[in-house]
């Protein structure tokens, strides 16, 4: 099973391919793709739609996953988010790939085996629980790797 997962986000969207490959996780591929601020939306949103197919012709994914959506206090960015994975969705469903989505509890638990872990925590057991080659990483990549690692677990 080939996962390509995403932590949802017009600004940073993080990107995640994994593989179970003899039984264990690998990470195959992460990134976060970033949009200009000073763009419209609909641009930011074509940005982000034509990485998502880049990425789809490329790694040829077996499943499809998520972070669902969890804001409490901006509404416009809330709204831009569920545009972004509304796109995601529909590029998934249109390329016949099966869509999974996970809470930010589900994922936390899968990751840490507690719900309420702080961002620390799921980055380090992210560590742990895959080979991630030295460099820098924004947390919204490390979430999409922790969303495509909660995939793999939940398809055990």
């Amino acid at each position: 099973m080939r996962v390509l997962a995403f932590d949802p986000g017009f600004e940073r969207l993080g990107v995640a391919v994994l593989e179970k490959q003899n039984g264990k996780d690998i990470l195959l591929h992460s990134d976060c793709i970033r949009t200009d601020p000073v763009l419209p939306f609909p641009n930011r949103l074509q940005l982000l739609g034509d990485a998502t197919v880049e990425l789809l012709k490329k790694w040829k994914p077996t499943a499809f996953a998520l972070e669902d959506l969890y804001f409490a206090k901006n509404a416009k960015t809330a709204m831009h988010v569920a545009e972004v994975r509304g796109m995601l969705i529909y590029l998934g469903a249109a390329d016949a790939v099966p869509i999974f989505q996970y809470t930010p509890l589900q994922v936390k638990v899968a990751i840490t085996g507690y719900g309420k872990s702080d961002k620390s925590a799921v980055a380090m057991m992210v560590g742990r629980l895959v080979s991630l080659p030295a460099r820098k990483r924004l947390d919204d990549e490390l979430d999409a790797i922790a969303v495509g690692l909660t995939c793999l677990a939940s398809m055990r």
